[in-house]
């Protein structure tokens, strides 16, 4: 149990190889798009998060100190 024969191991990189020629990889104009997409969203989410934690920070700060 857990061998494997040459057979099994280039029949896998076969089947690899196989799946790799089936991808349809996005034009220039599509993949930009998506890029800026997904850095607008993480810049904003984080912008979003710091804000909330400088929030909290402020009001434990408030808490603790009463």
């Amino acid at each position: 149990m857990g061998e494997t024969t040459k057979t099994q191991k280039t029949s896998w990189f076969k089947g690899m190889k196989a799946e790799f020629k089936k991808i349809i990889w996005p034009d220039q104009k599509s993949l930009t798009k998506q890029t800026i997409a997904v850095v607008s969203v993480s810049v904003a989410l984080a912008l979003i998060i710091k804000i909330l934690d400088m929030l909290m920070t402020y009001g434990i700060d408030i808490l603790v100190t009463l």
